[in-house]
C-alpha cells in the first residue's frame, strides 16, 4: 500500500522503512544523525539536469537555517536578521567584485557604492585626449612614461626616437587608454658634470640649455618606490656636480647622470595610422557607443562644450634658438606676498641672488647673450586679502618699499633687470584668464574657497568688486573694505595683514595665494614659489624640462603646489581653470590633485619627489628617520631653533651642508619667527647703511643697546648667540655675498 519514495539520485533512502517512516538501528543513531544535520555549516541541494531524467546536480550551499539560528541567539531576533542580511550581501558583493577583477577583459574592480568625495570631472574623453595630444605635441611631455590619453600614440618632439613597446591591457587604468608617445626629437647627450682642477673649490655652473631628465630623478627618488631622501640628494649632488672637490670614489655612477643636452634637430615623423575599432558582438552595431563610459562626471553638472585649443607649439631645442631666452618658455619666478615687507621675502630674494645665474659678477651690456637670466617677480597685495581698491595703490606700494629697510635694497639699479615688484589686483588678474573672465564674477562672494571651506566676503556694490587690492596701510585707515566695522572674529580675520603668530594666521591671504599661483603661471608662464622658500642651487636644468610639475605632499600621493611650474596658455591650464570654475574656484592642492586624478591627467602635471624642494618633510612626519638626510630635522621649527645636540653643524658645515643637492628648501610658514634674532635687521654693508640704521632703531632687540645702533664696530661676540641656528647661518651667508665678503655658491663675486 505504501511505497518508499526514491532518493533524489534514484536509490532508496536506507534510513526509511518500506512504509516510508524513518527507520534507525537505535534511538542513539537517530539522535546523532539528526544533530549532525542540524549542526552542519553546509547542506546539499539537488537541481534537476535538463534532458536527463532521474538525475540531479548536487550543490553544497551554506546552511542558512543554522546561520539564522546562530544570529538570532547571539544578537536577538531583530539585530540577528540585520546581521545575517549584511553578511549575505557582503558575500554576494565579494563574489561580484572578484568576477569583475579577474573574470573580465577590463580587469578592474567595481566602482565603490559610496564614494568618499564626489567627482570633479567636467570634460569628456574626447577633450581629455585632445588635451593630452596638445601638450605632447607642444614638447611639454619630454618623458618616456606612458600616457593615459589618446588611443593613437601622439608624436613627441621632446623625446628621442625609440622602439615603442605595447602596454598590456592588464596595466591600463580604468576608464582611460594607455599608450606611449612616438619620439622624433633630437638625441640626448648626458653630461658628466664635475669641477676640474684647478677650479675645484666651487661647483661649476650648469651648462646653458641643459635639461634635467626627470624620469631618472623619479626612478631614483620616488618615495612610493621606497627611495630615501638621503640617497636622492646624493644623486642630485653628484649628477649636478655639486660635490666639486669632495667627490669620493663610488664606482660607476653613469646611472646617476640625469642632466643632458639636446643634440640635433627635431626629426620628421609620420603620424601613426589609427587602429581599427574591433567588432564587439555584444554591442549592436546600430547602438551609438558612449564616448565617456568609465568616466565619472561631477553631479548636477553638464559636460563642458567641445574644447577649442590653438595649434600646438613648435618645440625648439635650445641650441636652435635665435637667442638664449625662449619666448615661449620665459624664465620667471613668481612669489606672492601680503602685507608689510619682512625678513621672509627678503631672504627668498637674497637666496635668488646667491644661487641663480643672473651674471652679477660681470659688467655686460647684453648679459643675456651668454645665458638666459631668470627674473624674479614679487607680487604684492599690500592690504588685507579681502580689501577693496585704492586709486593710489601702486604709488603707495612703491613708497612703502622705498622706506622699508627689508625691501629697499632690491630697488637698487644693479638688480633692476632681475627683480621686479608688481602689484597684485585680483579683478585684473582673473579678467586676464580667458577661460573664466566672463564667468568668475558669479563667485565673487565666495572666491576664498579652500578645500570646499568657503569664507564669504560680501561686497557693498559692484564698484567694490572691481579690484581686490589695497594700499599698504590706507585700506584699514580709510575703512574702505567689505564690512570691516564689525568687531567679530570673522571681521578680524578679514582685516589681517600677514601672519603675526600661530594664533593670528592670515588664512585669507593663504587661500588667495592658492589661486594666484595658477593665475600667474597660466598668464605669464614660469615657476611659482611660496614665500617660505629658499633657493639652494641653480635651476638651469629644471628650466630645460618644459613640462609642468609640482611636488609630492610628503607621504601622500597628492600635490603640494608650494613649487608650481606651468606653461603659458597651456591646454593643461585651460583644463584646470574650467574645472575649478565648475568646482567653486577651489585651488587647494588637495582639490587640484583630485581634478587631475579624476581626469587621468596626473602625468601632465608631474608630481616630483619632495626631496627636490622639501627635503625635511618626511622626517617631520616620522618617516625615514632610520636614514635621515643632512641636516636632520624632526620638526620644521628646528630650522629656526636648532636642537642643542645638533647645534654644532650649522657653523661647521655652513651653506654647503644644508640639504646639498636639493633645489630649494620650504620651511613651512613660521612667518613670525626671525631668521636671526640677535641681528634682526638687513646687514648688507655700506651700500645700504641707511636702511640698516633704520632697521636697528626699529629692532626691539637693539633698543636697549643704543651704542650698537650707532657703532656697529663696537659689537661684541659675547652679545651674539653662541650656537647659531641654521636659519641664522643661511641669512648671514647670503648677506656676506652682498657685502662682498665672499662669493656666491659658484665662486662668483658680486660686482657693483
Amino acid at each position: 500500500m505504501y511505497s518508499s519514495n526514491p532518493r533524489q539520485n534514484g536509490f532508496r533512502d536506507q534510513s526509511r522503512s518500506p512504509n516510508g517512516l524513518p527507520a534507525f538501528p537505535s534511538s542513539i543513531h537517530e539522535k546523532k544523525l539528526r544533530h549532525a544535520k542540524a549542526s552542519s555549516w553546509t547542506i546539499p541541494i539537488f537541481l534537476p539536469i535538463p534532458g536527463i531524467r532521474n538525475r540531479h546536480l548536487r550543490i553544497i550551499v551554506p546552511n542558512l537555517s543554522l546561520l539564522h539560528h546562530l544570529a538570532i541567539s547571539r544578537f536577538g531576533r531583530r539585530r540577528g536578521n540585520i546581521v545575517l542580511f549584511l553578511v549575505c550581501a557582503s558575500v554576494v558583493f565579494t563574489v561580484f567584485a572578484l568576477t569583475q577583477r579577474f573574470g573580465t577583459e577590463e580587469k578592474q574592480w567595481p566602482a565603490p557604492l559610496f564614494p568618499g568625495e564626489p567627482p570633479t570631472l567636467v570634460f569628456g574623453r574626447d577633450d581629455l585626449q585632445r588635451i593630452w595630444r596638445w601638450e605632447v605635441q607642444s614638447g611639454h611631455y619630454p618623458s618616456s612614461r606612458e600616457t593615459c590619453g589618446p588611443i593613437d600614440p601622439p608624436l613627441n618632439p621632446a623625446l628621442p626616437p625609440r622602439k615603442v613597446a605595447k602596454i598590456p591591457s592588464r596595466y591600463r587604468p580604468p576608464g582611460a587608454a594607455v599608450s606611449e608617445t612616438i619620439g622624433h626629437g633630437p638625441k640626448r647627450v648626458y653630461l658628466d658634470i664635475e669641477a676640474r682642477p684647478p677650479k675645484t673649490a666651487y661647483p661649476p655652473r650648469p651648462v646653458p640649455g641643459s635639461v634635467a631628465d626627470l624620469d631618472i630623478v623619479m626612478d631614483l627618488c620616488d618615495f612610493s618606490a621606497s627611495k630615501y631622501v638621503r640617497d636622492c640628494l646624493e644623486v642630485l649632488r653628484i649628477g649636478g656636480g655639486l660635490d666639486n672637490d669632495n667627490r669620493l670614489r663610488r664606482g660607476n655612477v653613469d646611472a646617476w647622470r640625469y642632466i643632458y643636452l639636446e643634440d640635433g634637430e627635431v626629426g620628421k615623423a609620420v603620424a601613426p595610422v589609427p587602429a581599427p575599432v574591433a567588432f564587439d558582438p555584444v554591442v549592436p552595431s546600430s547602438a551609438p557607443p558612449d564616448p565617456n563610459v568609465g568616466l565619472f562626471k561631477k553631479p548636477r553638472t553638464e559636460w563642458e562644450p567641445s574644447l577649442q585649443l590653438p595649434a600646438p607649439l613648435a618645440h625648439h631645442p635650445y641650441h636652435t634658438l635665435p637667442t638664449t631666452c625662449d619666448p615661449e618658455n620665459p624664465r620667471l619666478f613668481h612669489m606672492f606676498w601680503t602685507g608689510p615687507f619682512t625678513d621672509k621675502p627678503y631672504l627668498a630674494l637674497l637666496s635668488f641672488l646667491f644661487t641663480q645665474n643672473i651674471r652679477l659678477h660681470l659688467h655686460e651690456e647684453t648679459p643675456d647673450a651668454n645665458a638666459c637670466r631668470p627674473q624674479f617677480w614679487l607680487w604684492i597685495n599690500p592690504g588685507p586679502a579681502a580689501a577693496v581698491p585704492n586709486p593710489n595703490a601702486l604709488h603707495d606700494m612703491f613708497e612703502q618699499l622705498k622706506g622699508n629697510p627689508w625691501a629697499s635694497p632690491f630697488l637698487h639699479p644693479r638688480f633692476k633687470d632681475v627683480i621686479s615688484f608688481k602689484m597684485w589686483n585680483t579683478t585684473e588678474q582673473l579678467d586676464g584668464v580667458p577661460e573664466i573672465k566672463d564667468e568668475w564674477r558669479v563667485l565673487k562672494d565666495s572666491l576664498f574657497n579652500s578645500g570646499g571651506h568657503i569664507i564669504s566676503v560680501h561686497h557693498e556694490d559692484e564698484s567694490s568688486s572691481d579690484s581686490i587690492t589695497a594700499t599698504p596701510d590706507d585700506a584699514q585707515a580709510t575703512g574702505a573694505s567689505p564690512k570691516l566695522q564689525s568687531k567679530t572674529s570673522e571681521d578680524e580675520m578679514l582685516n589681517r595683514l600677514g601672519s603675526k603668530s600661530a594664533d593670528s594666521y592670515d588664512r585669507l591671504s593663504v587661500i588667495l595665494s592658492d589661486m594666484a599661483r595658477f593665475v600667474l603661471c597660466h598668464r605669464f608662464g614660469g615657476v611659482y614659489l611660496d614665500a617660505d622658500t629658499i633657493f639652494l642651487r641653480d635651476w638651469e636644468e629644471l628650466w630645460g624640462w618644459k613640462g609642468a610639475f609640482a611636488y609630492r605632499w610628503s607621504r601622500l600621493e597628492k600635490y603640494n603646489t608650494a613649487v608650481l611650474r606651468m606653461n603659458k596658455g597651456s591646454a593643461l591650464g585651460t583644463f584646470l581653470f574650467r574645472t575649478a570654475l565648475k568646482n567653486g574656484l577651489d585651488f587647494h592642492p588637495m582639490t587640484v590633485s583630485k581634478y587631475t586624478k579624476d581626469a587621468y591627467l596626473e602625468g601632465l602635471l608631474l608630481r616630483l619627489p619632495d626631496a627636490l624642494f622639501d627635503s625635511a618633510w618626511l622626517n617631520t612626519e616620522y618617516y625615514q628617520r632610520d636614514r635621515p638626510p643632512q641636516p636632520y630635522f624632526t620638526e620644521f621649527a628646528d630650522f629656526f631653533d636648532t636642537p642643542p645636540q645638533n647645534s654644532a653643524a650649522p657653523q661647521a658645515l655652513g651653506f654647503e651642508g644644508f640639504f646639498r643637492g636639493a633645489y630649494s628648501y620650504h620651511f613651512h610658514n613660521f612667518w613670525w619667527k626671525p631668521f636671526d634674532p640677535s641681528r634682526n635687521f638687513p646687514d648688507l654693508g655700506p651700500e645700504f647703511a641707511e636702511g640698516e640704521r633704520l632697521a636697528r632703531l626699529n629692532n626691539e632687540a637693539t633698543l636697549n643697546a643704543t651704542h650698537t645702533a650707532q657703532d656697529p664696530l663696537g659689537e661684541k661676540v659675547t652679545d651674539d648667540k653662541r650656537d647659531l641656528d641654521w636659519a641664522t647661518v643661511l641669512k648671514r651667508t647670503f648677506e656676506a655675498y652682498i657685502r662682498g665678503e665672499r662669493p656666491n655658491m659658484y665662486g662668483e663675486w658680486l660686482q657693483w
